[in-house]
């Protein structure tokens, strides 16, 4: 699966966001001083607790697109995500790569970040369908993932979690 630079990034942002343990107020701090790239410059990364409830919201909402059953789930789940987003896109080459930002430049942390991984996680769903979206197979992970592979045959979050599953599996088969 191909998808264009800044959306793959968006969407990164939103399955780690997913991933993320936001319950601890240091956890959010954390999250967004680690992806700081995202945001313009002067942004202010301290948000207040009421702001780390909605990014706390966001990141159930995400997972929910994710762990959705059906098509009809993943709209609701995805409106209801994008019903927070504020989308105001402009162009930039602040890199020296033309693309578009998803958020305006002098929005808050919390508007900059929930209308980024909004937009680029349902570019991903409208683009290559809801089914590119997982959780991870490996017995005690629950990390949400994107399924770039050819054939959409992904069942992991990561190579860590595939080997411990495949050796899992293969210490089982021995026993037995």
């Amino acid at each position: 699966m191909d998808y264009d630079t800044y959306g793959s990034g968006a969407v990164e942002l939103a399955i780690d966001l997913a991933n993320a343990q936001l319950e601890a107020s240091a956890a959010v701090s954390d999250f967004l001083h680690a992806h700081d790239e995202w945001f313009s410059p002067g942004t202010a990364l301290e948000i207040s607790d009421r702001d780390t409830a909605a990014l706390a919201r966001t990141a159930r909402l995400i997972r929910g697109v994710a762990v959705a059953h059906s098509q009809e789930e993943v709209i609701e789940r995805l409106n209801e995500l994008l019903g927070l987003a504020r989308p105001r896109p402009y162009a930039t080459d602040h890199d020296g790569e033309l693309h578009l930002h998803y958020a305006r430049a002098d929005a808050s942390v919390l508007e900059q970040v929930t209308t980024t991984v909004a937009m680029g996680l349902s570019q991903v769903v409208v683009q290559h369908g809801w089914q590119r979206l997982g959780v991870c197979s490996a017995e005690g992970c629950d990390d949400v993932y994107v399924d770039t592979s050819r054939n959409a045959s992904r069942r992991y979050c990561s190579n860590t979690c595939a080997s411990r599953s495949t050796v899992a599996a293969y210490r089982a088969r021995r026993k037995a």
